[in-house]
């Protein structure tokens, strides 16, 4: 067994598997703490390094393209602090990096394990259901569903909208862009009816506009990345850029509503029809609006 055991938190390796556990110093981001133990198994990982500095150190994990639904969610987007394959190493314990370093790397190369990209998600994620709330709403997955509920502070196209509710088998892709503090970011759900919408976020009901808590809003990565591990990896992709599913509904196909959701299902047509005649929403934005609702019902 390698281990190393620091503030920002532990890294064991046992020959097979690398247990990466954040640290509960205030230090280490909420995201990690979020997050939880991550076990890497040897066949994902494609290089470690140690990087001494004068004060501190960091050993840094790279992982084989594919591996992790985390790093595809977030496109290599996480702030660096936030990555849970770097471990912040106090200098007097640089040895013992070292040596778990050397150790992973000499496990890679015994085992030859290849460094090209994998045809499936060798990671999980994390667990379901998860739930966050941001500054634009809240959102869960529970494995096979999606849910929005807005926030009072959303837009009003969003809340005439109402909940939204997306199967997985509806999804095509998960966009994530985090919130900078200086730039707003975004989670989308992209079906392949709202594939092309040019809605901005703030005013699109498939995504949630982050502009508020930066520390809070990384949270939505959680959710990105529980939706990502349960889509087809990227590997079967086609030539459109996005997965095929095989079983879908027929568009356009819409399940007749009760009579409380009618009800319901009206007085949202009307909020919408007003805030198009208001001049809120534009033709096109009124259309894809008008649409989103209908297929909730």
């Amino acid at each position: 067994m390698a281990e190393i055991i620091q503030r920002d938190g532990t890294w064991a390796f046992d020959g097979s598997t690398v247990r990466i556990t954040p640290g509960l110093h205030r230090s280490v981001p909420l995201f990690r703490q979020t997050y939880g133990e991550i076990a890497v198994p040897l066949e994902a990982v494609a290089s470690v390094v140690y990087e001494p500095e004068r004060k501190r150190g960091r050993l840094r994990m790279r992982l084989r393209e594919g591996a992790d639904p985390l790093l595809q969610a977030t496109g290599g987007r996480l702030p660096d602090a936030a990555d849970p394959y770097r471990l912040v190493v106090d200098i007097d314990r640089s040895g013992v990096a070292e040596y778990v370093a050397e150790e992973i790397r000499r496990a890679l190369l015994l085992d030859q394990v290849p460094k090209d990209p994998t045809k499936a998600y060798l990671l999980t994620g994390p667990p379901v259901p998860v739930s966050v709330r941001s500054s634009d709403g809240t959102v869960s997955f529970d494995g096979s569903q999606v849910r929005i509920d807005w926030a009072d502070s959303s837009d009003r196209v969003k809340r005439a909208t109402g909940p939204r509710i997306i199967g997985v088998r509806d999804l095509v892709q998960v966009e994530w862009l985090p919130n900078s503090g200086y730039e707003d970011g975004f989670l989308r759900f992209v079906t392949r009816e709202t594939a092309f919408s040019k809605l901005p976020p703030e005013k699109d009901p498939y995504a949630l506009d982050l502009w508020g808590s930066v520390r809070r809003d990384l949270l939505t990565a959680l959710v990105a990345t529980a939706v990502t591990a349960r889509l087809p990896h990227p590997s079967a992709r086609t030539g459109t850029g996005y997965t095929e599913h095989t079983d879908r509904r027929e568009p356009g196909v819409l399940a007749p509503a009760a009579g409380g959701d009618h009800d319901v299902l009206l007085r949202r047509l009307r909020e919408l029809g007003e805030l198009h005649r208001e001049g809120v929403l534009t033709d096109e934005e009124f259309a894809m609006t008008k649409a989103a609702v209908l297929r909730c019902f």
